[in-house]
């Protein structure tokens, strides 16, 4: 049977095709749509991340700010509240903020000073009896062997000396980045503290306006949770820092309250911080009080660990922050191979307060019929002219009274 011939006079299945995707299933359209977009998001995400490493000099510092303001608002609310100046309210969030820095470093550095000279003497004596172990025992490593493997390792850093002292170099060059990152986080916490609505405000300013409603919302909800992360974290690493120093007091290991506060600040990367810290405990208990007490005190990080991940970090990180413990790994996993350590710092934080934002604007938790913007600028310009009022009242009545 002959089929249906068109205009052309050619069959329907030999006429030539003018839209080569029509001929395509819709699945393959759709997957190839999804492609594309795909790749320029990873393009836009990866040159993104580049610029924010070359200038992590910056970054780095204001990120470090902006979580300390999330912790230390509160404290100028609470005076706010009271009637007192916002700059009452930020000199006592300053103020306790450096208390307590200089509280957590002086007790370590005098405890570090009274005990450092013995460890350095204790962890000789123990290389002498290692060494002496393994003469006496038939392991296939001997003493000599041990000591041509130290010999090496002096004659292979006399031979990079060069390597080093660039090294050195490097050190001394991020040593100063540290106090320049220092500073910057200082200015940065004051400005943030004392204008940071104002900030917000004039960020939101450069966008459309019809995009000021939801991205204010979405930030107020990502701000909260940074806020509530901050908070349960320190209670997080107090919770590890008391478990584990703790832990080497009663096993009799040396320097107990340095151990402590290292864990409480290592602690601020989730599950990576306190492990690490508490390999620490775990060696001094070792150059101190042999394998038997260290293995001990390795229970004791271990047990004070699955508190933390079992208990503390699903029940009580988990509902202020609302993410899940496999996402806080993920989260931390990501951030360290992505930055490092700031990268594990910031890791959890910037995942609660991206999972706040996609959650209000998924669920349109905004009034559009509100500009923030625009009532921000209203309320300052009544509050400007009430100021300026005020003084000009006050300063009628200082006339009258003259």
């Amino acid at each position: 049977m002959e089929q249906r011939k068109e205009g052309n006079g050619l069959p329907e299945t030999q006429r030539p095709v003018d839209d080569a995707a029509g001929e395509l299933p819709l699945g393959v359209r759709v997957a190839a749509a999804w492609s594309w977009r795909l790749v320029a998001i990873g393009l836009a995400s990866a040159a993104f991340l580049w610029l924010i490493v070359q200038v992590r000099i910056i970054v780095i510092p204001v990120f470090i700010a902006i979580l300390l303001t999330a912790l230390l608002s509160p404290i100028v609310r609470w005076f706010e509240r009271r009637g007192a100046p916002k700059s009452v309210g930020v000199i006592a969030a300053l103020a306790a903020f450096i208390s307590a820095m200089w509280v957590l470093i002086t007790l370590i550095v005098t405890q570090l000073r009274n005990g450092f000279d013995d460890l350095a003497k204790r962890s000789e004596e123990v290389w002498w009896e290692a060494k002496h172990w393994l003469e006496s025992n038939s392991i296939g490593i001997t003493a000599q062997q041990l000591d041509n493997a130290v010999q090496q390792v002096v004659k292979t850093i006399e031979g990079h000396q060069s390597e080093i002292w660039n090294g050195a170099l490097g050190i001394a060059t991020t040593a100063g980045q540290l106090v320049t990152g220092s500073l910057l986080t200082l200015f940065s916490l004051i400005f943030l503290l004392i204008d940071g609505k104002r900030i917000w405000n004039w960020v939101l300013g450069f966008l459309p306006a019809n995009a000021h409603a939801p991205v204010d919302a979405a930030g107020r909800a990502g701000w909260v949770s940074v806020g509530s992360y901050v908070r349960v974290q320190i209670f997080v690493a107090f919770v590890d820092a008391v478990g584990i120093g703790i832990g080497a007091a009663l096993l009799g290991v040396p320097l107990p309250i340095p151990i402590a506060i290292l864990v409480f600040l290592g602690s601020f990367i989730p599950f990576l911080g306190a492990i690490s810290t508490g390999a620490l405990a775990a060696f001094v208990a070792l150059i101190y009080n042999g394998p038997v007490n260290a293995l001990i005190m390795v229970c004791v990080v271990i047990l004070v660990n699955q508190i933390e991940g079992h208990i503390l970090q699903p029940l009580v990180m988990g509902n202020a922050v609302r993410v899940h413990p496999l996402g806080v790994v993920l989260a931390v996993s990501t951030g360290a191979l992505l930055a490092g350590i700031p990268g594990a710092l910031f890791a959890v934080p910037l995942t609660a307060a991206a999972n706040s934002i996609v959650n209000v604007l998924v669920n349109k938790g905004w009034d559009p019929g509100v500009d923030p913007v625009a009532e921000y600028h209203r309320h300052e310009k009544l509050h400007s002219r009430a100021k300026h009022r005020a003084k000009n009242v006050a300063r009628l009545r200082r006339k009258e009274n003259k």
